[in-house]
């Protein structure tokens, strides 16, 4: 972490304010905007020992976040909280902006509204840790980020590349598609293949890469039931993916400055999408304007003889993930100020929701029934039909 020189704004300032104005003259920052705040900033910092202080656990969190979290609890004070819909997530408010604390282990994201409250406590904790600030957010647990005045780009190019050699794709033979078209793999598929471990060390990575990549989720998905038991067309499902990765190894996810804060949402179902146990296939996905930040493909646990049913238990699904995105938004003085568009290709598990009239016909489904309802109704959400084309 960058040394600043060895003053302590915390003990020659009485309140804050004079802190902050101190660590500025030291900086030589002076520029601030018109609400009194300089520029947002995101940098990254790891934690080089986190043993110098010793472990106190906050009473108001409970044992089990861990020693380093506990240890920052501790460091940070009583100005941070931690989210309860984020175990790693801390956030401090100010009446110019908020602060936001990103933790995994012994790395951290740190970014707020106001790049002097950033700097101030990254000065602030380097007096309590051994810190290195590696600067501007440009990579975070294989994640590359690449950032500009249009906004930001997500990729694991690179960690695809290691996946790629550790595979031993080295040829140059690409695929345009995650899966082979109309594939239906099944247990008994092939012959079973004598190194199991390398096929699960395989689909762990690439689970892991479907942070930013949704496109390969489905396709992941149906490999990973193999772990088990893999047999030889399933490794060389695998291969197809892995190859298609090669031919699309520098896509991601990119997040426009432009882009709007309109929250909308999709749930869909592949009935009986299963050829093994027939179960239904799940997928849901979140937008803010054009950049995605949430998406699932999972299977049902159990089989349904509706369409209508299993539609619905996806709308529930989709419905329980909109509410926690709500409160994590909340979280980062983000609200919805209006309900989210929610569309469905389902037309009678969206008039369950909004009608009683088919209630008796349709108490099986009565749990779900009553999520969706209860938050379309205090207007967290809306219900559109949408074609199973679009």
């Amino acid at each position: 972490m960058e040394i600043l020189p060895e003053v302590n704004p915390l003990a020659q300032s009485s309140s804050r304010v004079e802190a902050i104005d101190a660590l500025t003259s030291m900086t030589g920052s002076t520029s601030r905007n018109t609400r009194g705040t300089t520029r947002s900033i995101v940098v990254r910092v790891h934690v080089e020992k986190s043993d110098k202080m010793p472990v106190r656990i906050a009473a108001e969190y409970d044992a089990p976040i861990g020693k380093n979290v506990c240890k920052l609890v501790n460091q940070i004070g009583h100005g941070f909280t931690l989210s309860p819909h984020d175990t790693a997530l801390f956030v401090q408010r100010f009446s110019n902006g908020i602060t936001l604390i990103l933790l995994y282990v012994d790395d951290m994201i740190i970014t707020g509204d106001d790049s002097i409250d950033v700097r101030f406590l990254q000065h602030f904790l380097s007096q309590h840790f051994e810190m290195k600030d590696l600067g501007s957010l440009s990579y975070f647990l294989g994640l590359k980020v690449i950032s500009s005045s249009e906004g930001y780009y997500l990729s694991q190019a690179k960690y695809a590349s290691d996946l790629l050699s550790k595979a031993s794709i080295t040829n140059n033979k690409t695929i345009s598609t995650p899966l082979e078209y109309s594939a239906k793999l099944t247990p008994l598929d092939g012959e079973p293949i004598s190194d199991a471990t390398s096929y699960c060390q395989l689909v762990g990575s690439l689970i892991y890469f479907t942070i930013t990549r949704p496109d390969i989720s489905h396709a992941v998905g149906m490999v990973n039931k193999f772990m088990d038991a893999p047999h030889s067309v399933h490794y060389a499902s695998i291969l197809w993916i892995l190859r298609y990765v090669k031919d699309t190894l520098c896509h991601g996810l990119y997040y426009s400055s432009r882009s709007s804060l309109e929250f909308h949402a999709y749930s869909n179902v592949n009935w009986v999408g299963d050829p093994t146990d027939r179960c239904s296939i799940t997928d849901f996905c979140f937008l803010f304007g054009t950049s995605l930040v949430s998406w699932r493909s999972k299977k049902q646990d159990v089989v349904s003889h509706s369409s209508t049913e299993v539609e619905y238990h996806a709308l529930a699904d989709t419905t329980c993930e909109l509410v926690r995105l709500h409160w994590l938004l909340a979280d980062m003085d983000a609200s919805q100020p209006t309900a989210t568009p929610l569309y469905c290709d389902n037309r009678s598990a969206i008039y369950i929701t909004r009608k009683d009239v088919f209630h008796e016909r349709t108490k099986h489904i009565e749990i779900d029934r009553h999520i969706n309802r209860q938050h379309l109704k205090k207007g967290n959400l809306k219900l559109f039909s949408i074609s199973s084309i679009e």
